[in-house]
């Protein structure tokens, strides 16, 4: 089976600043993956149409089950965090997983958040820049394969040195079943910030796909990894797909279980 990540940039390709669905539609098919993690996901934005980009992703790859988990809600000029409560149906932004197989459960794992405002050192930037950070989340499925059940989850990690430490740790404790002792196959796969071999050594999972994915035009860091627990290996070499939209790659992966 394919596995797949891909920060979308909200369907935007910066070669020509616009948001095409039609571009986006095709680069998921290109992809062709059986599970596809998506980050910067937009649903009834202004900027992107106000299309479900989530939805338009799952009919171009054939997804029978696909989910949503907002982390914004608005739009760019007057975000605010998602709660899941007294939210608007529209404007929302955050991360998506899609699978061509069924899905037997899934979860929404709310992660650490830095609330307060700290300094980040930005190529270019002489002096440190203060930001605060946006909430984070992962989205954890228990996908029905024809090779057995393989838990994925994916997830878009703060680019804050140390807090995207801290979460990626948390997320990995999270997804393991606590009663399987390492028996059931696991992947953790979105853009998490870091480079290799930094996300294997504070898991301890294992990495299954290797190549750079940022910016897109001439990539020279892997921020977008898979990762994986159990009895789950690559097939072969790992595949950094330009895709004509956003600033990442899609990083792909042909994986068997057992």
């Amino acid at each position: 089976m394919r596995l797949a990540t891909f920060n979308i940039l909200h369907g935007r390709s910066p070669g020509d600043d616009t948001v095409d669905l039609d571009r986006l539609a095709a680069g998921v098919r290109r992809i062709d993956a059986d599970v596809l993690a998506l980050q910067e996901v937009d649903d009834d934005q202004p900027r992107s149409h106000h299309a479900d980009l989530t939805a338009v992703a799952a009919a171009a790859m054939g997804a029978v089950d696909h989910r949503f988990a907002a982390t914004l809600v608005g739009t760019p000029d007057v975000w605010s965090a998602a709660t899941g409560e007294d939210e608007p149906d529209g404007g929302r932004y955050g991360i998506a997983l899609l699978s061509r197989f069924p899905v037997e459960r899934w979860r929404a794992v709310r992660l650490p958040l830095l609330e307060r405002p700290v300094p980040v050192r930005f190529p270019g930037h002489t002096n440190p820049v203060m930001v605060t950070d946006e909430p984070r989340a992962a989205l954890v499925a228990d996908v029905r394969t024809p090779d057995g059940v393989l838990t994925v989850a994916g997830t878009h990690l703060t680019f804050i040195p140390s807090w995207n430490d801290r979460q990626l740790v948390r997320l990995a404790r999270e997804v393991v079943d606590p009663t399987s002792d390492g028996d059931r196959p696991a992947v953790l796969m979105g853009d998490l910030n870091l480079h290799p071999p930094h996300p294997e050594r504070l898991t301890r999972w294992r990495a299954l796909a290797a190549g750079a994915t940022f910016p897109a035009h001439a990539p020279t860091e892997q921020l977008d990894h898979v990762l994986a627990r159990g009895p789950v290996r690559a097939t072969g070499p790992a595949s950094s797909l330009d895709l004509g939209l956003s600033d990442h790659r899609a990083l792909v992966v042909d994986v068997a279980l057992g």
